[in-house]
């Protein structure tokens, strides 16, 4: 028996784990989140993106060694897991984004629209540009919007109360009493600076005394507007595609219309919504009397403050620019009627259509040399796109040299100067040519870049022609810098010595004249010193609203340090509250909002601190390339 019962677990055994054998598996998240995994490829795009935002919001002046940090790509990677403990947290509350949402979020994106519309044909082609379905597309959208419905939901359920508001605006207009006594910059000897010295502070501050890494760019350039094209332009091709395209130049019917806006407010109840359509129904009423002014109703009644002053004048209206409702009930009337109350978001309208525009096929020659440019336009865009992918085909095949695809294209190699990462003249000052000059694949791999777009239908590749690394300035060089700096520093750190001196006698004896008086200088004061005073010093009044308040009747003292080793002995006497009674309605009632959406923003994140302190999350920090 103990024999069979052996063989028996030699068996399990010698097949336990037998998978392993067959199938590997290599782990390559970067972050498992309640067993999601977010992918290498998840955060190279964030990562991506990023870094894009990033140069535009600073002009270009990151240096590209900014996105290496770790805690900068740590940054990155917690927005990602983030979303998805929000998207994982909408999941089980059953929080959803509609068709109806995904629909409009994609019908706002300008690059979708054509004269502010959106243009189905634009969409798909973009789309297209880019690799991408429309349904991909969706679905990424969804994704987004999905993300922000419970953030957004916390946000939108944030209060602020009258009380908030008095003391947020308490300590707003607080103005501080002060005393102080300016103990001046030092003055910068010319005392001897040994060689030991300059050469034990060269030692010390090696990255002060740098001439800057820099690389010089060998580029080819491809723009649309520079292409010569073939194409005949003749008025019988021209006249052709004016008949295909017809519908285009139809102008749409416009309608001269006013109105008065009766408002009902946001969640109003029954009996408030009943007083709304009684308003609006005399008002109808009483436009539709023989001889009724319309103008002078609206201005006197009208809840519209756009449109009153002007009589309720709205202007040429197209369809598809108006409330739902109001555009049907408008386009239903005829020249000269007013209609009956019209309820939408808003409340109810009475609306006045005073004379209607017929729409109309713009002729022939108005159109004819817009159709002759759009047609070059569209030639030389069809060249871009050929010429452009045979440039990326060619870098692929061959992506140590430029020689290649500029014989094969006829592009001439140009030449950029030599740039630092924060940039330099012609297409280096571009951040997205900055960023691919720097990147790993063509400063250290020595590869050309991938194409990087300038502009619309303008793209450059770039390939290092000479790179120099950043090297230490000789110490001949910098021995004068180097010299004043260290006489700099003696005159400061005395400086702060004497201060240092002063301020503890402040502190023991409480009598700033008497400190003064020693230290040779006057004591000044300024009452009722408001948080965004310049006067008498910016450092020094942000030091003073950062003191505590007075207590047991004594004044408040600090040492505050100003610019150039200079310091401020500083007196705090009393403290004034600002006056919420001074401040007006309407901007309390935008200070409230903001305070909400404050509020809001704050609850959101304790949410997201929440998901994540019962979330388990691996983080892979080898993998975040």
């Amino acid at each position: 028996m103990s024999k069979v019962v052996f063989g028996l677990l030699v068996f399990v055994f010698s097949f336990f784990g037998i998978e392993s054998y067959f199938v590997a598996r290599t782990d390559t998240f970067v972050a498992k989140v309640n067993g999601h995994e977010v992918s290498q490829q998840d955060f190279r795009t964030a990562m991506d993106n990023f870094r894009q935002r990033a140069l535009q919001q600073s002009g270009g002046k990151l240096d590209g060694s900014y996105f290496e940090k770790p805690e900068v790509k740590r940054q990155v990677l917690d927005a990602l897991i983030d979303r998805q403990l929000v998207l994982q947290a909408g999941d089980k509350l059953g929080a959803a984004v509609s068709d109806a949402q995904v629909r409009d979020a994609i019908a706002a994106i300008p690059a979708f629209q054509i004269d502010g519309k959106f243009d189905d044909g634009t969409y798909r082609a973009v789309l297209a540009s880019q690799g991408m379905s429309p349904l991909t597309f969706q679905e990424r959208v969804r994704s987004d919007l999905q993300a922000e419905v419970l953030p957004q939901a916390i946000g939108a359920s944030a209060l602020a109360t009258d009380a908030d508001v008095d003391a947020y605006l308490r300590l707003r207009g607080q103005t501080r009493d002060i005393r102080y006594a300016l103990l001046p910059a030092p003055a910068v000897g010319d005392g001897a600076v040994s060689d030991d010295e300059i050469a034990a502070y060269y030692k010390a501050h090696p990255s002060d005394f740098m001439n800057p890494e820099t690389v010089a760019l060998q580029y080819l350039e491809l723009n649309a507007a520079d292409l010569k094209v073939d194409a005949t332009v003749d008025d019988e091709s021209l006249r052709k595609r004016y008949e295909e395209e017809k519908q285009r130049f139809v102008l749409p019917e416009q309608r001269l219309v006013s109105h008065i806006l009766v408002k009902v407010p946001a969640n109003a109840t029954p009996a408030q919504q009943k007083a709304a359509l009684e308003k609006a129904q005399k008002l109808d009423a009483e436009a539709k009397a023989p001889g009724a002014d319309f103008a002078k109703l609206a201005e006197q009644y009208s809840d519209d403050l756009g449109s009153k002053r002007q009589g309720g004048d709205l202007g040429w209206i197209s369809k598809g620019e108006t409330d739902p409702a109001f555009e049907s009930a408008l386009f239903a009337l005829q020249k000269g009627q007013i209609s009956a109350p019209v309820l939408s978001s808003e409340g109810y309208h009475v609306i006045w259509l005073r004379d209607v525009r017929s729409g109309q096929a713009k002729p022939f020659e108005e159109v004819k040399d817009d159709l002759a440019k759009q047609m070059l336009d569209s030639e030389r865009e069809r060249k871009f796109s050929e010429v452009a992918g045979k440039l990326t085909d060619l870098i692929y095949q061959d992506p140590s040299s430029l020689e290649p695809a500029a014989k094969a294209l006829g592009l001439t190699i140009q030449t950029t100067p030599p740039f630092t990462r924060s940039g330099g003249a012609g297409i280096a000052a571009n951040p997205k040519v900055v960023e691919a000059a720097f990147s790993n694949g063509v400063l250290v791999e020595g590869n050309t870049s991938d194409p990087v777009e300038l502009g619309p239908n303008h793209i450059v590749v770039v390939h290092v022609a000479k790179h120099t690394p950043a090297t230490p300035k000789p110490l001949a060089e910098v021995r004068d810098v180097i010299r004043q700096r260290v006489l700099t520093e003696r005159a400061e750190a005395a400086a702060k010595q004497r201060a240092d001196a002063l301020y503890a006698k402040l502190r023991q004896d409480g009598d700033l004249a008497a400190v003064a008086a020693e230290a040779g200088v006057q004591v000044q004061t300024a009452a009722g010193v408001g948080r965004d005073a310049q006067q008498p010093d910016a450092a020094l009044v942000e030091a003073v609203f950062r003191m505590p308040y007075p207590a047991g009747g004594k004044p408040g003292t600090a040492l505050v340090p100003l610019a150039h080793g200079a310091f401020a002995l500083v007196a705090l006497d009393a403290v004034h509250a600002g006056d919420p009674a001074k401040v007006a309605p309407a901007e309390r009632a935008m200070l409230r909002q903001q305070l909400a959406r404050l509020y809001g923003t704050e609850a959101a994140r304790e949410f997201i601190a929440a998901l994540r302190s019962g979330a388990k999350i691996d983080v892979a920090e080898d993998r975040m390339q």
